[in-house]
């Protein structure tokens, strides 16, 4: 059966295109819209059936077509979506009632569900235990996950990640636009260490942005060896030892997960020459930082990348924002070639070979240091059931979870 929006219409084929006509219309402003450009033309045959006319053959094509679908009354309306979402997947909103609060309805059977955020992880843990939260997922300090392992009414869940985590690095800059720089960053940092004390072992070091299981990753990438003294090395060349430290500013989150691997970093830089600041700011203002360029280093990770395509929003030279989040200004000819045949490869060793050269690039001319992909770990309480952990994060498995 067709699903149905809130106000009873069924979904068709006019609300998907008025969905990607928007997204496409540059006032929109949406950060889809680079690797959706190649859209010419969208026909509505009839109520379920639409072509995409494009302006070049892209077999990767399928893969981009993943928005939630909004209703094209409301587009034509110009309503607020952000504020007042309207959708036909397995929930509907029923109240925000402030910034950290926002409860759902299932739609299936009604069941009620309540989303809030509590930045503290150890606040969190104690809302689990007194029965005030049902389930925490991730930034979970090591401690905290080793402690509730022997606490009796929750129970801990795994699933390896697939979120890239990375150390990013403007490219226009005097000091990272260096190589070295970045390749003594990289082979300063014991990554294995950080797994296992700071990450407690939930995560697996990442030789590039897909992991070594998806079709066009690569498997004999595992990033770059940690190794101090050639670090010590490439910094002595640029007239620099921990006597005389090369500054860097890094930029992070004030998320407590996150300063505190930022703590350790710094540290680990810090031994082997550079003199690192920290410089954490609320998601907002941190995340506006790095999409307007304004960094000299940064840490983050990219969520729930399933297409190879990602190259192309992420490192071709013409997808420097707002054409895309080429935010470090990355430029290289061969790179921005072989993504453009990855594109119209007709075959899949091919394209496969491509991309996996594309990464042996990547990794040679660091633009982001590769740090690992994170697992994902939730507790959840003992009469909480059919709770399932995806690769990338999501909360799907909410349409499922039922009390026992």
């Amino acid at each position: 059966p067709r699903p149905r929006y809130d106000d009873g219409h069924l979904l068709d084929a006019e609300d998907v295109r008025a969905t990607y006509t928007s997204v496409l219309d540059p006032a929109t402003a949406s950060p889809h819209r680079g690797s959706l450009k190649l859209i010419r033309e969208i026909r509505v045959l009839d109520e379920r059936t639409l072509d995409f006319l494009l302006d070049r053959p892209d077999p990767l094509f399928p893969g981009y077509l993943t928005l939630g679908i909004l209703p094209a009354r409301g587009l034509a309306e110009d309503r607020d979506f952000n504020r007042r979402p309207e959708g036909t997947g397995p929930f509907r909103l029923l109240a925000r009632p402030d910034a950290g609060r926002v409860v759902l309805e299932r739609r299936r059977d009604g069941q009620r569900v309540e989303i809030l955020a509590v930045k503290d992880a150890t606040v969190r843990v104690l809302k689990l235990l007194r029965g005030e939260l049902d389930l925490v997922q991730n930034d979970l300090p090591a401690e905290l996950l080793a402690w509730l392992a022997h606490r009796k009414g929750v129970r801990i869940l795994h699933h390896p990640g697939s979120n890239f985590a990375y150390i990013g690095f403007s490219l226009e800059d005097p000091v990272t636009s260096d190589r070295r720089v970045r390749l003594a960053v990289a082979k300063a940092i014991d990554r294995a260490a950080i797994v296992r004390y700071l990450l407690a072992g939930h995560a697996r070091l990442a030789g590039g942005m897909l992991p070594p299981e998806h079709w066009a990753g690569h498997p004999d990438l595992h990033g770059i060896d940690y190794d101090p003294e050639g670090a010590k090395r490439l910094l002595a060349e640029l007239g620099h030892s921990p006597a005389h430290p090369l500054p860097l500013v890094y930029k992070t989150s004030n998320n407590a997960q996150r300063i505190r691997i930022a703590t350790v970093l710094r540290d680990f830089l810090n031994r082997v020459g550079f003199d690192v600041a920290i410089r954490s700011y609320d998601w907002g203002t941190f995340y506006g930082d790095i999409k307007a360029g304004r960094f000299q280093m940064y840490t983050l990770a990219w969520v729930g990348i399933k297409s190879p395509d990602i190259f192309r929003y992420v490192f071709h030279s013409r997808s420097i924002p707002p054409a895309g989040a080429n935010r470090g200004r990355y430029r290289n000819p061969e790179v921005d070639r072989l993504i453009e045949a990855a594109a119209v490869a007709e075959d899949f060793a091919t394209r496969q070979r491509l991309y996996r050269r594309i990464q042996e690039i990547l990794l040679e001319d660091l633009p982001y240091v590769p740090l690992w992909y994170e697992d994902q770990v939730a507790v959840v309480r003992d009469d909480v059931a059919g709770y399932r952990l995806g690769a990338d994060g999501n909360y799907d498995a909410l349409a499922e979870v039922h009390r026992r």
